[in-house]
């Protein structure tokens, strides 16, 4: 019998850091704010969008929604991402993606700036992940997986991981954090020969492969920690990228109910870093 890695006990652990934290802002007068920007209306934007903003409204941290319609210029996003990087009173930036596709993506991501990207989408954040530095923030995705294997006390030091997916939004991201963990790591994508073995010789496992149980008993060993980033919609309900039955002995994150119900308290523990730092410099 797996162990279940549930998500809700780190996100109350996490709430709980956060909305401390926030009270000790307050009484130095900092409000944390975070701007949420939207181009359009696709349905799972606005509802991630709802859930983030009635978990702030909870913790205490302010919200902006700026919400452009879908055929929005590049200039007009642009100059909107430049107003916010100048208001002193927005500490974090949410810039909804992927863009519709008449924006260059890679131009405008890149003008928010950095102290103010929490969800570490701009090129200076992804490279303060790579670097091991405090630049920026990591994404909020990977570094979920991170705060649950700390939650639940996992030593990485000296473990053989995998990651399945080499997505900036994941797989790179997570890559780099467990070898700052000191985890021996290997990265797996469409390419690589031979998987199922590279995965049963994983003693961590982290998959972000976007495919409903892809990984299957042929992949998996006894005894492994699982961290499930997949989220799939089947007509018979949601599944992760793991076959969930499969596994039978180590630990195992839940779909749903594991990575996804942390990293909105990790963008939120973000925008209050952030707030932190705007008053330390």
């Amino acid at each position: 019998m797996a162990l279940i890695l549930k998500g809700a006990p780190v996100v109350s652990a996490l709430n709980k850091e956060i909305a401390d934290e926030v009270v000790s802002l307050k009484a130095r007068d900092v409000r944390p704010t975070l701007a949420i920007v939207r181009v359009g209306a696709r349905e799972d934007d606005i509802a991630y969008e709802r859930g983030v903003i009635n978990r702030c409204s909870k913790l205490g941290v302010q919200t902006r929604q700026l919400n452009l319609p879908a055929d929005c210029t590049e200039e007009s996003l642009i100059n909107t991402l430049q107003g916010l990087n100048t208001d002193n009173m927005v500490h974090g930036v949410l810039l909804f993606r992927p863009l519709p596709k008449h924006l260059n993506d890679d131009k405008i991501r890149n003008t928010l700036a950095v102290r103010k990207d929490i969800d570490g989408i701009t090129d200076l954040s992804l490279a303060g992940v790579f670097a091991g530095t405090n630049t920026g923030f990591a994404p909020c995705t990977a570094q979920a997986c991170m705060e649950i294997l700390d939650f639940y006390d996992i030593d990485l030091k000296g473990k053989k991981a995998v990651v399945i997916g080499r997505s900036l939004v994941v797989g790179k991201p997570a890559a780099m954090m467990l070898l700052g963990k000191h985890a021996t790591v290997t990265m797996c994508h469409t390419r690589t020969y031979n998987m199922s073995e590279e995965c049963k010789r994983a003693e961590i496992l982290i998959v972000s492969a976007g495919r409903p149980k892809i990984i299957d008993k042929n992949y998996l060993s006894p005894g492994q920690v699982i961290i499930d980033v997949g989220i799939n919609v089947l007509e018979d309900g949601v599944c992760g990228d793991v076959d969930f039955d499969a596994v039978q002995e180590g630990a195992i994150t839940p779909v749903p109910g594991g990575v996804g119900t942390v990293t909105t308290s990790v963008l939120i523990k973000h925008v209050v870093r952030a707030s932190q730092k705007s008053v330390e410099t």
